[in-house]
Protein backbone atom coordinates (compact mmCIF):
# COMPACT_ATOMS: atom_id res chain seq x y z
CA UNK A 1 0.00 0.00 0.00
CA UNK A 2 2.61 2.30 0.68
CA UNK A 3 4.39 2.09 -2.45
CA UNK A 4 1.43 2.78 -4.65
CA UNK A 5 0.82 5.81 -2.65
CA UNK A 6 4.62 6.40 -3.51
CA UNK A 7 4.14 5.74 -6.82
CA UNK A 8 0.75 7.87 -7.10
CA UNK A 9 2.70 11.13 -5.08
CA UNK A 10 5.68 10.75 -7.95
CA UNK A 11 2.97 10.45 -10.55
CA UNK A 12 1.11 13.29 -9.63
CA UNK A 13 4.69 15.53 -9.41
CA UNK A 14 5.99 14.49 -12.77
CA UNK A 15 2.33 15.62 -13.83
CA UNK A 16 2.35 19.10 -12.42
CA UNK A 17 5.65 19.87 -13.97
CA UNK A 18 4.85 18.95 -17.35
CA UNK A 19 1.79 20.87 -17.14
CA UNK A 20 3.57 23.99 -15.95
CA UNK A 21 6.44 23.66 -18.97
CA UNK A 22 4.03 23.17 -21.56
CA UNK A 23 1.56 26.36 -20.23
CA UNK A 24 4.06 28.53 -21.50
CA UNK A 25 4.61 26.94 -24.49
CA UNK A 26 3.03 28.17 -27.90
CA UNK A 27 2.42 31.51 -29.75
CA UNK A 28 1.42 34.95 -27.45
CA UNK A 29 0.13 37.71 -28.90
CA UNK A 30 2.27 40.31 -27.10
CA UNK A 31 -0.06 44.00 -25.93
CA UNK A 32 1.75 47.23 -25.52
CA UNK A 33 0.93 47.80 -21.99
CA UNK A 34 0.84 51.55 -22.45
CA UNK A 35 -1.78 51.60 -25.79
CA UNK A 36 -3.26 48.03 -25.05
CA UNK A 37 -2.32 47.72 -29.16
CA UNK A 38 -1.96 43.89 -29.95
CA UNK A 39 2.31 44.51 -31.43
CA UNK A 40 2.95 40.82 -32.75
CA UNK A 41 2.69 37.03 -32.00
CA UNK A 42 5.81 35.69 -30.43
CA UNK A 43 6.44 31.71 -29.99
CA UNK A 44 7.82 30.51 -27.11
CA UNK A 45 9.85 27.01 -27.10
CA UNK A 46 11.79 25.07 -24.87
CA UNK A 47 15.58 24.87 -26.81
CA UNK A 48 17.63 21.96 -27.18
CA UNK A 49 19.38 23.25 -23.84
CA UNK A 50 16.13 23.27 -21.65
CA UNK A 51 16.01 26.92 -21.63
CA UNK A 52 13.32 28.25 -22.98
CA UNK A 53 13.09 31.25 -25.75
CA UNK A 54 10.76 33.14 -27.60
CA UNK A 55 11.07 34.30 -31.24
CA UNK A 56 9.07 37.08 -32.93
CA UNK A 57 6.68 35.44 -35.83
CA UNK A 58 4.30 38.44 -36.67
CA UNK A 59 4.60 42.12 -36.11
CA UNK A 60 1.14 44.18 -37.16
CA UNK A 61 2.95 47.28 -37.60
CA UNK A 62 5.94 47.36 -39.87
CA UNK A 63 6.30 43.85 -40.32
CA UNK A 64 9.19 44.58 -42.39
CA UNK A 65 11.21 46.46 -39.54
CA UNK A 66 14.88 45.53 -38.96
CA UNK A 67 16.22 45.94 -35.17
CA UNK A 68 18.28 49.63 -35.91
CA UNK A 69 18.69 50.08 -32.29
CA UNK A 70 20.13 46.30 -32.08
CA UNK A 71 23.54 45.73 -31.06
CA UNK A 72 26.20 43.24 -31.83
CA UNK A 73 24.41 39.79 -33.89
CA UNK A 74 21.01 41.63 -33.80
CA UNK A 75 21.94 44.76 -35.25
CA UNK A 76 20.21 44.96 -38.60
CA UNK A 77 18.35 41.65 -38.22
CA UNK A 78 14.31 41.86 -38.93
CA UNK A 79 11.98 42.27 -36.45
CA UNK A 80 10.20 39.01 -37.93
CA UNK A 81 12.51 36.02 -36.58
CA UNK A 82 14.33 38.00 -33.81
CA UNK A 83 14.47 35.92 -30.88
CA UNK A 84 13.31 38.33 -28.05
CA UNK A 85 13.18 36.14 -25.16
CA UNK A 86 16.55 34.49 -24.02
CA UNK A 87 17.76 31.53 -21.59
CA UNK A 88 14.65 31.51 -19.26
CA UNK A 89 14.75 28.40 -16.90
CA UNK A 90 11.78 27.14 -15.19
CA UNK A 91 11.85 27.17 -11.64
CA UNK A 92 8.08 26.18 -10.11
CA UNK A 93 5.67 27.84 -11.97
CA UNK A 94 7.80 30.30 -13.47
CA UNK A 95 10.08 31.06 -15.67
CA UNK A 96 13.24 33.22 -15.02
CA UNK A 97 16.37 33.95 -15.00
CA UNK A 98 16.92 35.04 -18.62
CA UNK A 99 16.77 37.99 -20.70
CA UNK A 100 13.98 39.74 -22.50
CA UNK A 101 14.88 42.09 -25.88
CA UNK A 102 13.08 44.99 -26.41
CA UNK A 103 13.67 45.70 -30.47
CA UNK A 104 12.49 49.13 -30.02
CA UNK A 105 15.19 50.61 -28.10
CA UNK A 106 17.70 47.30 -28.40
CA UNK A 107 17.83 47.05 -24.95
CA UNK A 108 18.20 43.58 -22.61
CA UNK A 109 16.21 43.40 -19.45
CA UNK A 110 15.97 40.58 -17.01
CA UNK A 111 12.83 38.81 -17.82
CA UNK A 112 10.51 36.60 -15.34
CA UNK A 113 7.12 34.91 -17.04
CA UNK A 114 3.92 33.55 -15.05
CA UNK A 115 0.67 32.44 -16.47
CA UNK A 116 -2.25 33.72 -14.82
CA UNK A 117 -5.84 33.23 -15.42
CA UNK A 118 -4.46 31.52 -18.72
CA UNK A 119 -2.60 34.96 -19.86
CA UNK A 120 1.67 35.19 -19.85
CA UNK A 121 2.33 37.79 -17.35
CA UNK A 122 5.56 39.10 -18.70
CA UNK A 123 7.82 40.72 -15.76
CA UNK A 124 10.99 43.27 -17.65
CA UNK A 125 12.95 45.17 -15.24
CA UNK A 126 16.59 46.64 -15.06
CA UNK A 127 17.19 44.52 -11.70
CA UNK A 128 16.96 41.18 -11.75
CA UNK A 129 14.23 41.20 -8.60
CA UNK A 130 11.99 42.99 -10.91
CA UNK A 131 11.53 46.24 -8.61
CA UNK A 132 12.39 48.42 -11.54
CA UNK A 133 10.66 47.46 -14.34
CA UNK A 134 7.65 46.99 -16.38
CA UNK A 135 4.60 44.49 -16.74
CA UNK A 136 2.92 42.99 -20.23
CA UNK A 137 0.19 40.81 -20.70
CA UNK A 138 0.43 38.83 -23.16
CA UNK A 139 -2.42 36.57 -24.75
CA UNK A 140 -2.74 32.89 -26.38
CA UNK A 141 -2.90 32.98 -29.73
Amino acid sequence: MKMRSLFLLIACMFAAIASAQSAFLGEWVTIDDESGEKKSVVNIYKGNNGLYYGKIKTLFENPNSVCTACTGNDHNKPVVGLVIVRDMQLKGEELQGGKILDPANGKLYYAKMSIKNGKLVLRGSLDKAGILGRSQTWVRK
